[in-house]
């Protein structure tokens, strides 16, 4: 059982998310994910500088209200070669996870959290979510630094810690596939296992920000009220 769940009144598990079951990146995905934070900008939310506020978490809490205020999701849907590389590689790189771990993955849309304007699109789950999936297909620069180094870079780490944070999954297995590199080198597979400090530390910060846009939400609703 994750760290996210607990047992109902007659015994059943009760978790703290629930499954909308959609295909990633369709009409029905966005919505269940407008408005909230996700695991994609989690680095951008934890952003910090050394006076004031940064600017990527001060863009993301303006995005986040926007789309709550207009009920629509980013107008921008650019989708460099790089990125549309990645998504034609995933299926590809699912297989190379499963092929490596031994372990089937099952594929969900949108996990959304019951009680927090927060959510994550996991790449896969294990089991009862006993365990999930991180799997990309980034630049042969990137893939190459975790080769070398065997961390999880730190953008994807903080990702991660979201993930484990929504599924209360116990580990998170974060896998890099680059099927230009020669045999031997095309797969990295490096496993976060979970870490309840940490994962505080990070819903902390997380419900603070989250407060920052309730807040300016309702103040620009209020403002609205009073000018009709």
């Amino acid at each position: 059982m994750g760290k996210n769940e607990g047992h109902g009144a007659g015994g059943e598990t009760v978790r703290t998310f629930r499954v909308v079951d959609c295909e990633q990146r369709s009409e029905a995905w966005f919505a269940a994910r407008l408005g909230r934070l996700t695991g994609s900008v989690a680095a951008d939310m934890l952003s910090e500088v050394q006076k004031g506020e940064a600017a990527k978490r001060r863009n993301l809490r303006l995005q986040l209200v926007l789309e709550r205020l207009t009920g629509k999701p980013p107008s921008d849907g650019f989708v460099s070669s790089a990125m549309q590389q990645g998504i034609e590689r995933e299926s590809a790189a699912a297989a190379a996870y499963e092929a490596l771990s031994g372990r089937i993955v099952t594929h969900t849309g949108f996990l959304q959290h019951v009680d927090l304007m927060a959510g994550v699109s996991l790449d896969g789950h294990v089991g009862d979510f006993e365990g999930i999936c991180e799997i990309k297909c980034p630049e042969p620069s990137a893939h190459l630094a975790a080769i070398r180094t065997g961390r999880i870079p730190d953008s994807y780490e903080k990702q991660c810690l979201h993930a484990l944070w929504i599924s209360g999954a116990e580990w998170c297995d974060w896998l890099t596939f680059n099927p230009d590199f020669p045999d031997g080198l095309q797969v990295k597979l490096i496993r976060m296992n979970r870490n309840d400090s940490a994962i505080q530390w990070y819903a902390d910060k997380a419900i603070a920000f989250l407060a920052e846009v309730d807040k300016e939400e309702a103040e620009l609703k209020e403002r609205a009220g009073a000018a009709a």
